[in-house]
This record gives C-alpha cells, sequence and structure tokens, in this order.
C-alpha cells in the first residue's frame, strides 16, 4: 500500500555490481509464498503478499464481502456471517460463538493536514518494541492493492481464552478524507491456528479504493 533511489545509485558503479546483485537476491528471499519485496525510504522491506496453498484453499467456495460506503470489498468463506455493518465500522464472523473468528475495520478521520507517513512509522516503531518485548510475534511493512501499511501479529497470549490479533494499518484518501484503516482479524488464542490460514487469506484479499 517510492522506494528505489538506494538501488539505483548502486547499479550505476560497475564496481559495485556484485553488491547489488547480492541486495537482488536477497530481495527475493524470506518466507515461501511472498513476492519480490520492494523498500520503504528508509531502506525496509515492503512485502506484497501471495497466499499459500492452504491459505487459498481456506477460501475456496468463498463469498465477496462488499463494504460500499467505503469503497473495499473481501473474500470470506462462506460459512461466515455479516455482524455489523454501519459507516466507519464493518465487522463479519465465522460460525461459532466464542471460538468464533472475527474480521474486524474500523475508518477514522483524519486532518487533510495530517501527517500520514510519520504516524504510519510510529505504528511500525511502537509494534517493533512489542516485538522486542516479545508482544508480538511477527512484524513487516505489507502492501495490499497498492496501498502500503504495517501489518502486525500479537504472540500467543498467556491466557488461552484471551484475544490473539492480527492487525493491518494503512492511511488512504477516500471521498475527499485522509482516513486512517484499522483492519483486524482476531480469535482466542488457542483458536488461532485453526483459523489462521482464512484469516491471512482474508487480509490478502481486501481490495481497497484510494
Amino acid at each position: 500500500m517510492k522506494q528505489l533511489p538506494v538501488l539505483l545509485v548502486l547499479g550505476f558503479a560497475l564496481s559495485l555490481c556484485s553488491l547489488s546483485n547480492k541486495l537482488k537476491n536477497a530481495g527475493k528471499s524470506g518466507e515461501s509464498g511472498k513476492s519480490k519485496a520492494s523498500t520503504t525510504t528508509d531502506g525496509a522491506a515492503v512485502e506484497h503478499p501471495e497466499p499459500t496453498a492452504a491459505q487459498t484453499a481456506a477460501l475456496a467456495g468463498g463469498q465477496t464481502v462488499k463494504w460500499d460506503q467505503q469503497g473495499m470489498s473481501w473474500t470470506v468463506p462462506s460459512q461466515w456471517t455479516q455482524a455489523t455493518n454501519e459507516d466507519k465500522m464493518l465487522v463479519w464472523r465465522s460460525p461459532g460463538s466464542w471460538d468464533a473468528a472475527s474480521l474486524i475495520i474500523n475508518i477514522s478521520t483524519m486532518d487533510e493536514k495530517f501527517p500520514t507517513d510519520v504516524s504510519l512509522k510510529a505504528f511500525y516503531d511502537g509494534a517493533k518494541t512489542r516485538l522486542k518485548n516479545g508482544e508480538v510475534d511477527e512484524l513487516k511493512w505489507l502492501e495490499i492493492d497498492g496501498l502500503k501499511g504495517v501489518q502486525f501479529r500479537e504472540s500467543d497470549p498467556a491466557k488461552p481464552d484471551d484475544d490473539r490479533r492480527l492487525q493491518w494499518l494503512a492511511y488512504r484518501k477516500y471521498a475527499g478524507q485522509v482516513q486512517l484503516v484499522n483492519l483486524l482479524l482476531a480469535t482466542r488464542g488457542k483458536d488461532f491456528s485453526r483459523h489462521q490460514d482464512a484469516m491471512y487469506a482474508i487480509l490478502y484479499s481486501t481490495k481497497i479504493v484510494h
């Protein structure tokens, strides 16, 4: 959801060709199923999601969820149902009660001069601190449908009945407004592994006007 000056400088000098090749190979490394990463202005990798086979299978026969008020849509499993549909909040849930998984999207409107890049970097840095403290076990810049955001996953909670969240935060301009898009996929810690493929697949299926 920009980033090439460093690579252009490196590629300019023939003497640095081998280093340039190493950087190119590094950009292709990482988790299986991820496409080649670009970088942010400070050199951090920006990933582009590519669902695994298991994640794709989790949405087989799924349904399209359209949030017309906000120009967004997702694919969710066929058994999931809508719980809330408001102007700035949408909630869908899987079958079940306390063991269910939820897709929760909140929209916050900001001032037109709000420093979105600074704020997004602050979200990343805050999650990085949580990663060091063991509260988060996955953190990355993730661009979905052309919109760069911060994605992180909380670690297993100390109490298995507490929530564990997969979250993506991004800013966009929509309908003349600067908006913060806060997308959450959550379930209880002890149920997370069972819902994980579907939750990642739903996140990766996000379509968003910006």
